[in-house]
């Protein structure tokens, strides 16, 4: 993972909502008027019970989705009027369902499809699509039929699929479905080397212990809007709880065992054995 392809811009790319709504042709609005702003290279998470707007949303940055009112705003320019192909050299989405997004008949040239399109070509191309292969554990698997692969491999071949387009803008629809925790690991170390190199990366998850562990920022949405938007452990924090629980979410385990022992938000686990120590010495 180098330098953003076919930018020529900083690493790190803002963006902005501002008022957007969305409507579907059928009428059902699924954006209300949402406002947000992520900086160049931050982490942020947007979670949500399902038919939230949260995959909506994320579909507007990348020109998927064209907002029915108000402007999307990447790197600082208007995405009205800009073309997909243009806005794929900076905003690149892993979908949910990875079968939605796999067409080849082999992990390779799967991997190697979108930075072709973006112009590489050559030694650039290999390197690109070996280093994608290796960040996601796929490295023996590049002439294996996509299908072949169990579903959490396939998940993270578009993953991979994403990575070697280096884009400044990566977006994860639930990134850990279908992982065990060396997955999850896996997913986690990926998206801190991205921001380390000074990208963007926002995911869309129902993993809240993933969340709280990765993302120092947490957008959470319900029915078209957003409800809160702070940091990681202000939302899971217990006065947040009832904000959660309007969109069918709970609080992450430590968040819960915090609470009892009177510490706020998400404890790490150095924290919540210190403090049953100290509660276990007063007893």
């Amino acid at each position: 993972m180098n330098d953003a392809r076919g930018t020529g811009r900083q690493l790190g790319v803002a963006i902005a909502l501002e008022g957007v709504v969305f409507d579907y042709p059928d009428g059902t609005r699924a954006l209300r008027s949402v406002d947000l702003r992520v900086d160049p290279g931050e982490r942020l998470a947007i979670i949500g019970q399902n038919g939230s707007g949260k995959s909506t949303l994320v579909r507007h940055l990348n020109g998927l989705l064209r907002p029915t009112a108000g402007r999307v705003l990447v790197d600082g320019r208007d995405v009205a009027g800009r073309h997909v192909a243009e806005l794929a050299r900076i905003v690149g989405l892993a979908f949910q369902n990875p079968d939605r997004q796999i067409f080849a008949g082999r992990v390779r040239t799967e991997v190697a499809f979108g930075p072709r399109n973006l112009g590489l070509q050559g030694h650039a191309l290999e390197q690109a699509v070996d280093a994608a292969l290796a960040a996601v554990g796929l490295a023996d698997a590049g002439d294996v039929n996509p299908y072949d692969l169990g579903y959490s491999r396939r998940k993270l071949l578009s993953l991979a699929s994403v990575l070697a387009m280096e884009t400044p803008i990566v977006i994860l629809d639930e990134p850990t479905t279908g992982q065990d925790a060396r997955g999850v690991a896996r997913v986690r170390s990926i998206i801190e080397a991205l921001t380390g190199e000074g990208r963007t990366v926002i995911t869309i998850s129902h993993d809240m212990g993933f969340v709280a562990d990765t993302f120092p920022r947490v957008v959470v949405m319900r029915a078209g809007e957003i409800v809160l938007e702070a940091a990681s452990d202000t939302v899971f924090a217990e006065p947040s709880w009832p904000v959660l629980a309007s969109t069918y979410l709970e609080p992450t385990f430590p968040a819960r065992v915090g609470a009892r022992l009177g510490l706020h938000g998400t404890p790490t686990d150095e924290r919540l054995v210190a403090a049953l120590a100290l509660r276990g010495e007063a007893s």
